[in-house]
């Protein structure tokens, strides 16, 4: 399972959609997509929302990401996140 980070944005469309039953069909449509929710903050800023999620695989967190926008109007951008132990394996081969 892979870490991804999705940096949320709302619209105004999105905002006028916040409640806590769009929170539950959010944290389904992760399930659906093999995801895991390890935590969801929402942010003052430039950036609105951060979700911490896994996932097996980029191809489901691409789909999941998509999905959510689609769900809720809310514009995410999706990165995919490594520990720094790992980071350092990585480049211990380069």
């Amino acid at each position: 399972m892979g870490t991804f980070f999705l940096f949320g944005k709302y619209s105004s469309a999105a905002l006028k959609g916040m409640s806590a039953s769009r929170t539950e069909k959010v944290l389904k449509l992760i399930k659906k997509f093999g995801g895991e929710v390890k935590s969801i903050y929402a942010l003052l800023g430039e950036v609105d929302l951060v979700f911490i999620l896994t996932f097996p695989d980029v191809e489901k967190a691409m789909q999941a990401s998509v999905a959510l926008t689609k769900l809720t109007g809310i514009s995410f951008t999706t990165l995919p996140a490594v520990t720094v132990e790992e980071f350092d394996k990585m480049m211990a081969r380069v």
